[in-house]
């Protein structure tokens, strides 16, 4: 193999000279970096002259006076064409032949290069030797037509076939009847598993580093599914293991299937895509991406980067079942389930009806010999109980508390009723004191209690005079009286006697 692959992928010169007659510059193909796949939209990017003229900054400027009378009806070798491309006119345009001339003098000054890519049909006619392939481009959808000669394919030893993924030395070319843009390929390589295999571990390693296989992000598969979302290819015998075994487990299983391409360049897009709407799905819990096994070419796609982080970044489950157990693309390292083959897959996202019915039936088994057992246990626990003397004769331990209670009970009565004479004594001779000590008792005995308004109880009989009135107060009842004379109390180191005392007329 020559050149380097990843260093060549296309072709064409991003500064190409003008589709003219007579082109003014030839360019450098060599220095130029070429992309996967050549086409003559992107050259004419860069080729101003294949334009018509009212994009050029000044009006095209009629050969005739009259407009009646277009000078496109005088035949082109009777007319000055035009020079180049800017300069045609409505009234001058260029034969379509001297167009087709220009492009293929223009792809033949380019130079052969290395195309990388993965052949999508492939016909051989033996009898001429010759071969027509159509290659397109690993991640975009962009094929071109591509022709071999001689022993070209016969080289490779057969490894050439549709689908292979190939690097070949081609040489543009254009065919001017029919304006189509061919590849002359001088030699086609399949590109080598192994290099692929080295390109895929380092990608591995790669993610490995980021985090993305940490077992510690492998979410837990739901016991019990409401609906289960399914990627796998258009009538691929995949879907059907996972639909007849995941419903032989579980009668009630509910699908959401999403049929795309499981194999060539439009398997990563589609399958990514796939795993974003199922993972939008709020009634979706799992998603199964089933295929049943293939070459390592053929698996390929389950390694593409595009397709390893849209599955890391799902929010529900991935259960990836793309290969055989030998198989280990990277979509099994991201996966949170690995499963071996879509039958497996279906084992493992849905329970066994038969096999929870019987878990049911010995689970209630033995639940009710544990509580048989228990209550065994318990009832001989009881019996043992019943059988002290305390629970016999439950009042037993009481009969000795009840007499020592009756005797404290007659024992508080005889102390209260003795406190309670003795207080009714003495609370008989305090009444009988206060009775004694009482102004009533006084009173009793013939006393009166004489009160003056203003001045209350009388104490000192120079507080009236004659004509005072006064209230007696008696022990049954009160008189009003008239002061009509007062005589002063005795002066007892007087040396009169009382009756010589000068008294007051009354």
């Amino acid at each position: 193999m020559q050149g380097n692959p990843q260093a060549t992928r296309a072709v064409g010169a991003q500064n190409s000279p003008r589709v003219t007659g007579q082109p003014a510059v030839q360019g450098n193909p060599q220095a130029a970096r070429p992309r996967a796949h050549p086409n003559m939209q992107q050259s004419a990017q860069n080729t101003p002259a294949v334009q018509p003229a009212a994009q050029n900054n000044q009006a095209p400027q009629p050969a005739r006076q009259n407009p009646q009378q277009p000078t496109h009806n005088t035949p082109a070798e009777q007319r000055q064409l035009a020079r180049v491309a800017r300069e045609t006119t409505r009234e001058n345009p260029w034969p379509l032949s001297l167009l087709s001339k220009n492009i293929k003098q223009y792809v033949d000054r380019m130079s052969p290069l290395w195309i990388e890519g993965q052949v999508v049909q492939l016909n051989e006619r033996p009898a001429t030797k010759m071969s027509f392939l159509t290659i397109r481009d690993v991640n975009e959808d962009i094929s071109m037509d591509v022709t071999t000669f001689g022993g070209v394919l016969q080289a490779s030893g057969g490894a050439v076939q549709a689908g292979t993924r190939v690097v070949a030395y081609v040489k543009p070319s254009f065919w001017t009847r029919s304006g189509r843009l061919n590849l002359q390929a001088q030699e086609i390589h399949p590109v080598g598993i192994g290099d692929l295999l080295a390109q895929i571990e380092l990608l591995r390693k790669r993610l490995q580093a980021e985090g993305l296989f940490d077992p510690a992000r492998k979410k837990p598969l739901p016991f019990l599914p409401r609906t289960i979302g399914l990627i796998c290819g258009r009538n691929a015998k995949a879907k059907d293991d996972v639909l007849v075994n995941a419903t032989a487990r579980w009668p009630g299983a509910q699908f959401e299937v999403r049929e795309v391409l499981v194999q060539g360049p439009g398997a990563a897009p589609g399958v990514s895509q796939a795993i974003a709407e199922l993972d939008a799905l709020e009634h979706v819990d799992v998603i199964i991406i089933a295929r049943g096994g293939g070459s390592v070419e053929d698996l390929l796609p389950f390694s593409d980067e595009s397709m390893v982080r849209a599955a890391a970044a799902a929010h529900k489950p991935i259960v990836s079942a793309i290969g055989h157990e030998g198989d280990a693309p990277l979509l099994d390292l991201v996966a949170d389930v690995r499963a071996s083959t879509p039958t497996d897959a279906a084992r493992r996202v849905v329970p066994d009806l038969a096999e929870e019915n019987r878990n049911l039936a010995r689970t209630v088994t033995t639940m009710r010999l544990r509580v048989e057992e228990r209550i065994v246990r318990e009832r001989e626990y009881l019996e043992l109980l019943r059988s002290h003397p305390v629970l016999k004769t439950p009042t037993g331990s009481l009969q000795m508390h009840e007499k020592v209670l009756d005797q404290l009970t007659q024992s508080m009565r005889h102390a209260v009723s003795t406190r309670i004479s003795r207080e009714r004594q003495g609370l008989s001779a305090t009444t009988a004191t206060l009775r004694a000590m009482s102004p009533q008792a006084t009173l009793e005995r013939g006393y009166a209690i004489i009160k003056a308004p203003g001045i209350g109880v009388l104490k000192d009989v120079r507080d009236v005079k004659k004509g005072d009135i006064l209230e007696a107060v008696l022990a049954r009842g009160s008189m009003i009286t008239t002061v009509f004379g007062t005589r002063p109390p005795e002066d007892p180191d007087s040396d009169t006697p009382p009756d010589t005392a000068p008294q007051q007329e009354p």
